[in-house]
């Protein structure tokens, strides 16, 4: 499958705020002429915006965004273009995607990594929350209440521990290539299991945008504070796992079929 943010450095979390995190910021360093901009990338913006251009100048393009072309990057480039020709207040509706459309590639720092702060509402989509006008207060407060509550752990890179009614769960996207990454899945399931701390199930994984999202349930009433050192045992193991470049064993073989077809649809 193609890749659609491949050479960004934290490939991983732009592909987290796209799918697993509800509400969540992080820094875009621009490049080339318009390396003097600020910008922002939102997990979502007001009426599903692509992008828009808040009072003071500050750029944001989304990453949760309905796309025109089937290609997330040159969407949201083009987005991300139309916002940095417009007024502060603007905004950037969809569109059909021009021909000449660049790429979030083309128009980012690429060795930037993503810081990715995760918020507990909408309230960054405003210049100061607390002066809005009742109106925008009022759907602000609508959103905020449906958002999950999630955290970005500290110790991996793109794993989120979230809270859904009375469950808690942990939701990855690991950083190889789908294909190696399910290998290693499969060497570490015979070598370790695939629990991430005590009391947490291996539920399945599912595909987004050519990397895997594997997915756990959490012992009752888990913390991200409770997940934050199984995650990084965790992720020392599957690492060992991915360096074994010896063929899969058959067990391996039938596990690694197992796995794939244990994919998901969460969201």
């Amino acid at each position: 499958m193609v890749r659609p943010f491949a050479g960004l450095a934290g490939e991983a979390d732009w592909i987290a705020m796209r799918d697993i995190v509800p509400a969540a910021t992080s820094e875009l360093t621009l490049a080339g002429e318009f390396a003097s901009r600020s910008a922002l990338l939102g997990t979502v913006l007001p009426m599903a915006w692509p992008a828009q251009v808040r009072a003071d100048g500050t750029v944001m393009v989304a990453a949760q965004t309905q796309t025109s072309s089937g290609d997330v990057s040159r969407d949201m480039g083009d987005a991300l273009l139309q916002a940095l020709a417009s007024e502060p207040g603007a905004t950037v509706p969809p569109r059909p995607l021009p021909p000449d459309a660049p790429r979030l590639q083309d128009l980012v720092d690429v060795t930037v990594s993503r810081r990715v702060i995760v918020h507990s509402g909408f309230d960054f989509w405003v210049d100061d929350p607390e002066q809005t006008d009742p109106a925008m207060r009022a759907a602000l407060d609508r959103a905020n209440g449906a958002v999950t509550p999630t955290a970005r752990l500290a110790t991996v890179d793109a794993g989120y521990w979230m809270q859904l009614g009375d469950r808690t769960q942990l939701r990855w996207v690991l950083a190889e290539p789908e294909d190696r990454a399910i290998d290693g899945l499969a060497r570490l399931s015979g070598q370790h299991g695939l629990a991430v701390g005590e009391g947490s199930r291996y539920l399945g994984s599912f595909r987004s945008l050519g990397l895997l999202v594997p997915v756990w349930d959490l012992a009752d009433g888990a913390t991200v504070d409770d997940v934050e050192d199984p995650a990084a045992t965790f992720r020392e193991q599957l690492d060992s796992a991915l360096a074994d470049d010896t063929p899969l064993t058959g067990a391996e073989r039938r596990t690694r079929e197992s796995l794939l077809a244990r994919q998901l649809t969460l969201h």
